[in-house]
């Protein structure tokens, strides 16, 4: 489609995925919940909105002309702005941005300053980066009080129960970084902190490694472990027993993943302003302590266009919407309302925007070359190369109308003598909902799956097929239903007899790829990206530790400025079984509802208090496993004791029928009441949360029951907590590609 075309044709073939993401987290609702925008009526008030702008720096302009620009290049879906400029621009909130980073000073003052201000950047649609490296170690002096220090990892843990409290605007759930050096004291707790799943749910962690750490993995060799108050080495830790252990536990939970902090700071534009710490929740922005930036991304399956009857990419009109993308992100920043009067100085001080792209793998499709082809490494640089090239050339140009941003003369680009409007033009970030309502990939990933089922309203279930490959196998003349259903259960046309050999190649899904390709792919964009790439390499069930060390050690090799890894299965859904040894010979499925109870079961009865009083939790076993569950409420009333015994009896039938303990726990857990209190392993929220946290604490992995147990992977994919649809690790976030679900914004 021609960037001139009218947005109103483009609108009316939005894809009813498109619509029911816009409506479930983006159009504006009325007092009753239900929707009171329509698409067209969101993109022309973001664009009304951002066009304002104009009047700041030439009274005469025609902001009717510039609002009609930006409302066509989002309708046309040619380029659309992270998530809170869609939710947020011309209504009360205001605030525009996605990514923050704030600091965290080692004082009592500071840390709570830092949650305070945390919450109330997750409250605005923000998601925000730490970094716990000023923090003093755990069991270290604290020389006001004479006590001892609890540690960094003790206070993420605080943060995390902060964020949990905080709905972003009854859309978006606040998300966190936390960034610990690789020479702090207490860097191994650190990387060992997200052992049980359940713990630091709100936080995505990674080492802040440096090269010096690098380079003594290489020689086999020790490092100096850096005190935080004083600057000074305070000890030494072998560097491959640290490196090893960062590469199990990212192979066994996939946390935590490594940012490069000296490859950063090598491409810090403005050094003289201070050192970058840490990054937004996904990775791809590194960020100045209370800085913010604002994103967006290009679609780039709208700049395809045939040339003596090849499909090409057509580079002029993508030249128009970068040029008008980046005025479009400069203008957000004099638009957004940003929460706090330091963040407000600081934004405007360096004038940060993020230009990345989407629809990159849909692309590959559309010019007939496998992800994983040297090809499509060669386009990757060409495109983003063009990209940077341009947005630095929009940026010089905006600095002549409106002038270089106001810490020039502390950047990079002043001893280069190049004039620029923002300190960094280039990011490449998680386009998980965006892509959805463009109607194309994910940001640079490969495509998560060709073919899947989509449950709707009433269970009816919708086949949803890539339109790609959709065009294709019709053109080609092997589509059929039965084909499609086929591959939606595989995931993948690899080894498919019916697919012609040539495309099973070209149309590779993220599984198809190797480790390898992966980070070649990620290093092949971050060449001409100011900021950062967000990606995961997606790894298979059966990796090895080893695999993902390569990986470690690839990203390091090629500059990348970190990296994300995800071995399928190893988050979340990891689920309790019982050997037939440990029961005696039985088999996993004599759990059935109708079985006769046994006359004496043996089981616990544990105490926890809730806020409508104490809760006794009684549950008995059978062959060591939960059989059936009671729960009185004391001094309650009537009603709210015929709940608490309504909950248990379910329970109970859940427990005799074979559904797993983990998955009880889960559908319970979290549940909020109206008076949520504090105990012994912090807040329960209500009835069934803490009927969720007595089975947590004897049948989960760190529990402290006597069962004997063991764990597998479980094979169901990760399922959505939103529409139990299959969910994906891309960009370094949970994403669903059915409802619009993703963990990170």
């Amino acid at each position: 489609m021609s960037p001139g075309k009218k947005s109103s044709e483009t609108i009316k073939f939005i894809t009813e995925n498109s619509r029911t993401v816009l409506e479930r987290r983006y159009l504006k609702k009325d007092e009753s919940g239900q929707v009171s925008e329509s698409p067209e009526q969101m993109f022309r008030r973001v664009a009304a909105h951002i066009a304002q702008a104009e009047k700041n720096y030439d009274k005469k302009a025609d902001v009717k002309k510039v609002e009609d620009q930006f409302y066509n290049l989002m309708a046309e879906f040619r380029f659309l702005p992270n998530s809170p400029t869609l939710m947020n621009a011309g209504r009360r909130l205001g605030q525009l941005a996605a990514c923050f980073v704030l600091p965290v000073e080692d004082s009592i003052d500071g840390i709570f300053e830092a949650v305070k201000y945390a919450a109330i950047i997750h409250k605005s649609g923000g998601g925000t980066g730490f970094s716990f490296s000023r923090l003093r170690p755990e069991n270290s002096k604290v020389g006001s009080t004479g006590g001892i220090a609890s540690g960094p990892v003790s206070f993420m843990r605080i943060f995390n129960t902060a964020t949990e409290q905080v709905k972003q605007g009854g859309t978006r759930r606040g998300a966190n970084m936390a960034v610990l050096r690789v020479d702090h004291p207490d860097v191994m707790t650190f990387i060992q902190c997200k052992n049980n799943k359940k713990d630091l749910n709100n936080f995505n962690i990674s080492v802040g490694v440096t090269d010096k750490f690098m380079s003594a993995v290489h020689n086999g060799g020790d490092y100096d472990l850096i005190d935080p108050t004083t600057g000074t080495p305070c000890g030494q830790l072998n560097a491959e027993a640290v490196y090893s252990e960062l590469v199990k536990q990212a192979w066994e939970t996939g946390d935590p993943g490594i940012i490069f902090l000296d490859e950063i700071n090598r491409f810090n534009t403005t050094p003289g302003i201070g050192e970058i710490e840490s990054t937004n929740p996904c990775g791809e922005q590194p960020l100045l302590p209370m800085e913010a930036c604002n994103l967006g991304s290009i679609n780039l399956t709208k700049f395809v266009k045939e040339d003596k009857g090849k499909t090409v990419i057509d580079y002029k009109a993508l030249k128009e919407t970068v040029h008008l993308s980046v005025r479009f992100l400069d203008n957000t920043i004099d638009m957004s309302r940003y929460p706090i009067e330091e963040i407000d100085r600081m934004v405007k001080g360096n004038r940060k925007i993020g230009l990345g792209i989407m629809g990159f793998a849909d692309l590959l499709y559309l010019l007939d070359l496998p992800y994983d082809s040297d090809e499509a490494l060669d386009t990757a640089e060409e495109i983003m190369a063009f990209v940077q090239t341009e947005s630095h050339k929009a940026s010089g140009k905006l600095a002549q109308e409106r002038g270089v941003f106001p810490n020039f003369e502390d950047s990079v680009f002043k001893e280069e003598g190049k004039r620029m409007r923002n300190a960094t033009t280039t990011t490449i970030a998680p386009t998980g909902t965006l892509s959805i309502i463009a109607g194309c990939s994910s940001g640079i990933e490969p495509v998560f799956a060709l073919s899947f089922v989509r449950t709707v309203m009433d269970n009816d279930r919708l086949l949803e097929v890539n339109p790609v490959f959709e065009q294709v196998a019709q053109t080609e003349g092997f589509y059929s239903d039965e084909l499609m259903e086929e591959i939606a259960q595989k995931g993948t046309v690899k080894g498919n007899q019916d697919v012609p050999v040539h495309l099973r190649k070209v149309f590779a899904t993220a599984h198809d790829i190797t480790p390898e390709n992966h980070i070649k792919m990620q290093a092949a964009f971050q060449k001409y990206t100011d900021n950062a790439v967000s990606k995961t390499v997606n790894l298979p069930r059966e990796a090895t530790e080893e695999d993902v060390r390569y990986i470690y050690d690839e990203a390091f090799k090629l500059k990348c400025k970190g990296v994300t890894i995800y071995r399928d299965g190893s988050k979340d859904n990891q689920v309790l079984t019982v050997s037939k040894e440990s029961n005696g010979g039985e088999s996993d499925d004599f759990l059935l509802a109708g079985r006769e109870r046994p006359q004496t079961l043996e089981g616990f009865t544990e105490r926890i208090k809730t806020g409508m009083g104490n809760l006794y939790v009684t549950v008995s076993e059978f062959n060591g496993r939960p059989f059936e569950l009671f729960a009185t409420i004391g001094k309650s009333g009537i009603s709210t004791q015929a709940k608490t015994e309504a909950i248990g009896r379910l329970v109970s039938l859940a427990l005799r029928s074979g559904i797993g303990v983990d998955e009880v726990i889960e559908q319970i857990s979290g549940i909020r009441g109206e008076h949520a209190v504090f105990q012994e392993g912090g807040l329960v929220y209500s009835i069934p949360d803490a009927i969720a946290k007595v089975l947590e604490k004897r049948y989960m992995p760190n529990g402290n029951g006597k069962v004997k147990k063991r764990f597998k992977n479980n094979l169901k994919p990760d399922a959505c907590p939103e529409c139990g649809q299959t969910i994906t690790y891309e960009e370094g976030c949970k994403t669903c590609h059915s409802c619009g679900f993703t963990k990170c914004g």
